[in-house]
């Protein structure tokens, strides 16, 4: 093993003091804001509250999660996610594998159309336009038709498909296995990795998604959560007001604790199915899968 020098230590340590910087600025406003939803009242208001609690307390959080409009809007940004994430990765994975096959006549024009959508794209009033004539407008499917094939994720999975041995294929098609049987039997199980990991960007897409919701969704029974979110930010005293609570429950919290709990309250779901998801980013699936 090769002795480091003094050089290549130096460039080691500037590495790692980058990288603790970087986690720092992404780290220390997510505890500002964790530390303001679990602070006392007190605290919160006189401005205090810095990088850990002051009076930890639960109310805000237990303020905020057992409202009527934060479960309204939670249950729509759950049945939008699942929904979308679903169709996503169906309608994704079946169009990239044909968009795999480069021997097709054509494929190269098709998929300059795909990209060209990437770079173009109608803009806000011919979309809403759209949707307003196809009869989404205030309609949760508004939330998830647009939004149903991102051509990166798209590509992704069109190049995994392209990394794996071509006689995978061939051998199920010498055993009289169709496309769809050879896609959904033997493609699609290898590819875990991929799939899990574009699914959680379709997931984390929709979970985070407002701006469609703030174009085509006035109802408030049909807010998602990060709609929802956005109220608060923008006026935290009148949505609390407005949560059904007694004028007491009100009293004992802050307009900015209720802002940072429905801030918390929202990225958690989304952070609790990523571990679940990371196994996949770094799991081999081919190791056995064709032997000489």
């Amino acid at each position: 093993m090769k002795k480091k020098t003094f050089g290549d230590i130096a460039l080691d340590v500037f590495i790692y003091l980058l990288l603790l910087l970087v986690a720092a600025s992404t780290l220390l406003p997510f505890l500002n804001v964790f530390s303001k939803a679990v602070s006392a009242e007190w605290a919160v208001v006189s401005g205090k509250v810095g990088l850990y609690p002051i009076g930890f307390q639960l109310d805000t959080m237990k303020f905020v999660i057992t409202s009527n409009p934060f479960i309204r809007s939670f249950l729509v940004s759950v049945g939008v996610t699942v929904a979308g994430t679903a169709l996503s990765m169906l309608l994704t994975a079946v169009t990239a594998y044909p968009l795999s096959k480069r021997q097709l006549p054509g494929i190269g024009m098709i998929m300059l159309l795909f990209i060209f959508t990437m770079l173009f794209n109608g803009g806000i009033i011919p979309n809403y336009l759209l949707m307003k004539q196809l009869g989404l407008i205030n309609n949760l499917w508004v939330l998830v038709v647009p939004s149903l094939i991102s051509v990166f994720n798209l590509l992704v999975i069109k190049s995994y498909y392209e990394s794996l041995p071509d006689s995978l294929e061939e051998s199920a098609k010498m055993d009289g296995a169709c496309h769809f049987t050879v896609l959904f039997r033997i493609i699609l199980p290898l590819s875990g990795p991929v799939l899990a990991t574009i699914a959680l960007f379709y997931a984390v897409s929709y979970w985070n998604d407002f701006f469609n919701s703030m174009l085509y969704i006035s109802k408030p029974s049909l807010k998602p959560l990060q709609l929802y979110l956005r109220d608060i930010v923008m006026d935290a005293d009148s949505v609390s007001a407005g949560m059904s609570r007694s004028v007491e429950d009100r009293m004992n919290v802050s307009p900015e604790g209720v802002r940072a709990a429905t801030v918390i309250a929202s990225t958690i779901p989304i952070l609790l199915v990523y571990p679940y998801l990371q196994k996949y980013f770094i799991k081999g699936v081919l190791i056995g899968s064709v032997k000489g």
